[in-house]
């Protein structure tokens, strides 16, 4: 049965159209699109208002790159630290003055005073000042409340200033006696690193630097059409833009652009639901349909917004053709297209060089529709992939040379883009699995796949009731020829035949095809019980279906394939026997649903049509047609076909066929003669 609608349907595009509108980019979008060395593709364009001309980031950086070569960093100096240690020194010499001659004294003194005057810094610092090659270091001295400018060659480090002492050491002196003192006792920092001066002098200098170069009066032209965008122009236009740009922040702005975009996006949204209400009524009555394609439109959407808000990967690898095959290999092209074009012009309102965008994707999808008629083998999607790819490729080229006049200027990081969609095209085979894991489809692929007769259920099938198996053989043949000129899908009715009577697994002997001659398990049963087993195989086949997990799309054929009509042997013999008593209707009725699509009915009047020609003795086709007008008419007449979209025109058609192929299959053949 179909589930019925919980919520009217224009919800789910109301609903759509706020998250759309919600997760919309933020960034106000500049009306023009422009390329460094490219003809100005719009008319004339004047400033609309006064402006800088900012510069560009690359001149930015030359310009702070030379503030900051000429930027000298601040230390500072401890007086305290000299004093100090030339303090302990002294007193540690008093008190070994017995052992030591003055001149060792006067020698320490002076070496100390030396050091300390040219400045000892930390290892840490010292690299600091190697690393970013500062040839000179501003020392403040704030005892004197000035800075004093010293030579990065003439500082020394501990270990510098220890061996500074030793290596000067005078002839007369001894050096093993001088390493004796400790001296590294008495050396210390005395110019540490100021970081916090260091970096306001720094960002003081680089807010120096201008960022624009020059303005633009209003009035004033920036462009023409056809006019090469060189350097100069370049640079008003992104100055233009990143003014444009930075009002984004305002109320005024935001609003305007939500604004904008929820009356594109709204109008773009009712276009759509209006072709499913006017063109595709039966779509737009079927909610899981209708979840269906705007679960294709939302994916696309929301993958375009990360790709636009995030920059992480460019807008084409976006394989926007999966659209069109997904939605083609349920239902039809325009149904496909209309959804792609649907989907591709609410991301052309985020995507840069919305014009070439949109004219690619359509022309594309174009050609995956033209070429994949149906998924049925990996070499049509393989086909399809390689076509679509040749699109991309050819239409980006075509653009290049409209707008260039040659290939000069070409971007050859496309092809790469091009190429890695072609490898996101060819995993569609796993997009289908998923929906149809997701809505409970079934595909052509599937169906391809389900009518191996090597599967576990088929297989069992064959083995159990082999005349059931050839009976469902033939009903496949019958099926497919009529759905083929009605313009039903025949690969469904095929495979739903296949399987329209496992439910005959359970009780194989009580069917006529798999009964050995002469034995009938119906003579000791009353007529009501024969049909309670007869119409038991419908339930049956349903319960069988689900343990191996068969589609939905295949379980209505067994549920559909006798409808609600009556196992008529025994309810018209017991009619016989008992013609003037009341019949108890529902104990030889079947417990299934009527068929409501082109290819159950089909598979219905196949059934009954096949079963029936197995009991004629006369394979004329005047018997064959009365047979089979006769069968498919009792069906009418029963209102077993009341809710089947056929006309008369298609059954008439259907009848036609199954006279031709039933002819075929049981045409005579020449007796060949015995050898004498």
């Amino acid at each position: 049965m179909k589930r019925k609608i919980k919520f009217p349907v224009y919800v789910y595009f109301i609903v759509l159209t706020a998250i759309i509108v919600i997760l919309f980019p933020r960034t106000g979008k500049f009306r023009y699109t422009f390329i460094q060395g490219k003809p100005w593709q719009y008319g004339l364009l004047t400033a609309p208002f006064d402006f800088p001309i900012y510069k560009s980031p690359e001149h930015l950086k030359v310009e702070k790159d030379s503030v900051l070569s000429h930027f000298i960093p601040y230390f500072q100096l401890d007086d305290e630290v000299y004093l100090k240690q030339q303090g302990r020194f002294d007193a540690g010499f008093a008190k070994h003055q017995d052992h030591w001659k003055p001149e060792y004294k006067a020698y320490i003194d002076a070496m100390l005073l030396a050091v300390y005057t040219a400045g000892i810094v930390s290892a840490e610092d010292y690299d600091f000042l190697q690393n970013n090659r500062y040839a000179t270091l501003n020392v403040l001295q704030r005892s004197k409340n000035t800075t004093i400018p010293y030579a990065t060659a003439d500082v020394f480090t501990i270990k510098s200033a220890y061996s500074y002492l030793l290596d000067n050491c005078p002839a007369q002196l001894n050096v093993s006696l001088l390493r004796s003192v400790d001296l590294n006792d008495y050396l210390h920092e005395n110019i540490k690193y100021d970081a916090v001066l260091s970096e306001t002098v720094k960002k003081d200098d680089l807010q120096t630097i201008s960022p624009s170069s020059g303005m633009v009066q209003a009035g004033e032209k920036i462009v023409d059409r056809g006019e090469i965008v060189n350097e100069q122009t370049y640079n008003i236009l992104r100055s233009l833009k990143r003014i444009y740009e930075r009002q984004e922040g305002t109320v005024q702005r935001q609003t305007g652009l939500t604004a904008g975009v929820s009356i594109l996006t709204a109008g773009l949204m009712a276009c759509f639901l209006l072709y499913l209400v006017f063109f595709r009524k039966k779509i737009y009555a079927s909610e899981k349909d209708v979840l269906f394609l705007l679960f294709n439109v939302s994916l696309f959407i929301f993958l375009t917004e990360v790709c636009i808000r995030t920059g992480f990967f460019n807008v084409y690898i976006i394989p926007y053709a999966i659209i069109p095959i997904v939605i083609r290999t349920f239902f039809e092209s325009r149904t496909a297209q209309t959804t792609h074009l649907i989907t591709v012009l609410i991301c052309s309102l985020m995507v840069p060089f919305a014009f070439e965008f949109i004219l690619i994707q359509f022309l594309v999808c174009t050609v995956a529709l033209y070429v994949l008629k149906d998924l049925t083998k990996r070499s049509e999607l393989i086909t399809c992939a390689v076509y679509i790819l040749a699109a991309y490729t050819l239409s980006y080229i075509g653009i290049q040379f409209l707008q260039e006049g040659n290939l000069t200027k070409i971007n050859w990081n496309m092809f790469i883009y091009f190429g890695i969609n072609f490898l996101f095209v060819m995993f569609t085979y796993a997009f289908i699995y998923i929906v149809e894991k997701l809505f409970g489809y079934v595909s052509n692929v599937t169906l391809v796949e389900l009518s191996d007769i090597n599967l576990p259920a088929l297989s069992q099938l064959s083995e159990r009731c082999p005349g059931t198996f050839q009976h469902s053989l033939q009903v496949s043949m019958l099926g497919t020829a009529a759905a083929v000129k009605v313009k039903a899908n025949p690969q469904l009715v095929r495979t739903g035949a296949l399987y329209h009577d496992l439910g005959k697994i359970t009780n194989p002997a009580y069917f006529t095809e798999n009964a050995l001659e002469g034995n009938n398990p119906h003579a000791n049963l009353t007529f009501e019980q024969s049909a309670r087993i007869i119409t038991n195989h419908v339930p049956e086949g349903v319960k069988q279906a689900e343990s191996y997990g068969l589609p939905p799309a295949l379980i209505k054929f067994i549920r559909t394939h006798h409808g609600k009509g009556k196992a008529k042997y025994f309810y018209n013999s017991y009619k016989n026997e008992h013609p003037d008593e009341p019949v108890d209707e529902q104990a030889f009725s079947y417990s299934g649903m009527n068929p409501d699509t082109r290819e159950t009915a089909i598979l219905m009047m196949a059934d009954a049509v096949e079963a029936a020609s197995r009991s004629l003795s006369d394979f004329s086709e005047a018997s064959i047609r009365g047979l089979v007008n006769k069968i498919i008419d009792g069906q009418i007449a029963d209102g077993l076909l009341n809710d089947a979209p056929l006309t008369f025109k298609n059954i008439t058609t259907i009848k036609d066929v199954f006279v031709d192929k039933l002819l075929s299959v049981y045409h005579s053949r020449v007796s060949y003669p015995e050898l004498k």
